[in-house]
């Protein structure tokens, strides 16, 4: 343990995945565990930490401690007050919220953002910001960056900062829709259909106003397996397709349609995005993993926290 320099958590809604990281930023190693907030009962996280690297807390105990994520929301370990946008890594850094473990050992929290839109309704992200911070640290990720998950974030970026985002619900409404409404009746398994999907994305992108918004267009994943002209195993690929489709439509009117744009999170719903991209024309680079990792490296140096020699 002599060359960690920071253990970094990213502790989310599922899971809690940690990082011991060295003074060049290396990650010398890396845990999971699914002990994500949702699955910690009495607010028992310090416990679900020490059952997690109780091993490097003991062998470094002077080595700093960085989290971020949905551990700073209200049903986490410790709520942190939103800072508000435009933000950037020095702002994110100067404004770490401090914890402590019964221990004595201090945790340093990072805040998530918040912002408001055109039409005056605040938007909020936890845990985002430091995978962007370890995107913008970088020096090249490009000025749009598209976070796809339950919650997807479209954010806008200048230099190393943080300018505007929006959230849209994309995997939640996905998820409702497959297991909780009658357009999930007609399903069948999982496997990717990419011919479905092509045409989901095409009908979800689609400007024509005659052919309506998401709202009408949703049946149309019901009476295209009714009608035979979607198997049942194709339908959630086309219903996937048909969501993204109307997201990137979207964020195009929000943010402009023909800059590239920087895809960050899991590999499989990243691929996803950049396929439903390149079947619009749209430009997009897929950027490297462990930006939440190299995020929270980020925040520590520039708040001057770096443990080691």
């Amino acid at each position: 343990m002599g060359a960690t320099a920071l253990i970094g958590l990213d502790w989310g809604t599922s899971a809690l995945r940690a990082y011991r990281i060295d003074r060049d930023g290396a990650i010398r190693e890396r845990r999971r565990a699914d002990l994500g907030i949702l699955h910690i009962v009495d607010g028992a996280f310090e416990e679900a930490l020490v059952a997690t690297i109780g091993d490097w807390l003991a062998e470094a105990p002077d080595v700093p401690m960085l989290a971020a994520g949905m551990i700073t929301s209200r049903q986490g370990w410790l709520e942190t007050p939103y800072l508000p946008c435009p933000a950037g890594i020095d702002a994110l850094a100067a404004a770490l919220v401090p914890g402590r473990l019964r221990s004595g050992r201090t945790i340093l929290f990072v805040r998530g953002l918040s912002i408001r839109g055109a039409d005056g309704v605040p938007d909020v992200m936890r845990g985002e910001e430091t995978q962007i911070a370890g995107a913008l640290a970088g020096g090249d990720a490009p000025r749009l960056l598209l976070l796809p998950g339950t919650h997807a974030k479209w954010v806008r970026c200048e230099g190393e900062r943080i300018t505007a985002f929006a959230t849209m619900m994309t995997g939640e409404l996905y998820g409702l829709l497959r297991r909780h409404s009658i357009l999930g009746r007609l399903m069948e398994g999982d496997a990717q259909d990419a011919a479905a999907f092509a045409r989901g994305v095409g009908h979800g992108a689609s400007e024509d106003p005659a052919a309506g918004g998401l709202l009408h267009r949703l049946f149309g994943t019901r009476s295209l397996g009714l009608f035979g002209e979607i198997p049942p195993p194709g339908l959630a690929s086309y219903l996937s397709g048909l969501l993204i489709g109307s997201e990137l439509r979207e964020g195009g009117l929000m943010y402009g349609a023909g800059e590239p744009v920087g895809l960050i999170g899991e590999t499989a719903l990243v691929e996803r995005y950049r396929t439903a991209l390149g079947l619009l024309g749209r430009a997009c680079r897929i950027l490297p993993p462990d930006l939440a990792a190299c995020g929270l490296f980020a925040l520590a140096r520039r708040a001057g926290i770096l443990g080691g020699g």
